[in-house]
């Protein structure tokens, strides 16, 4: 039985990670399955919604480009991948690797998901410690007046 959970983050960390790590991880993954296309790669557009302040009404905010594509393995199981943006052969290779994922979420997990995780975790933190550089702090003096 598949772990929706654990494979609802996994397609979240790939499809949230750079082409070009991807593809890297990707090429030293040792075996690499035989699939048939079901589906795409192909592009098309999502509408993106918003909400003010979290608790307000959604709101049309406007349209995405999104890629997707659904492979079979050789072995029957089945894949899908979708991404932000343009990219149809990272949106094939997160495909084949959901399905790769079906046969051997430990393997995939240590030599894919969990490397592009901590990648962009770094990266999280990077943009934080950029951002508190630029931190002001705000203070306010009292007056002798009354």
């Amino acid at each position: 039985m598949i772990d929706p959970i654990a494979r609802k983050r996994a397609l979240d960390v790939l499809a949230a990670a750079p082409a070009k790590a991807l593809a890297e991880h990707w090429d030293r993954y040792p075996a690499k399955p035989d699939f048939v296309p079901l589906r795409g790669p192909e592009v098309g557009m999502v509408m993106v919604r918003g909400r003010i302040g979290g608790g307000g009404a959604a709101f049309n905010l406007g349209e995405a480009t999104m890629s997707r594509a659904s492979v079979r393995l050789a072995s029957g199981e089945i894949g899908h991948g979708y991404c932000l943006g343009r990219d149809l052969e990272k949106t094939q290779v997160i495909a084949v690797i959901d399905a790769l994922r079906q046969q051997d979420a430990g393997k995939v997990d240590a030599e894919i998901i969990a490397p592009l995780e901590a990648l962009q975790a770094q990266d999280a933190a990077r943009r934080s410690d950029e951002a508190a550089a630029t931190r002001v702090d705000f203070f306010t003096m009292v007056r002798g007046d009354d």
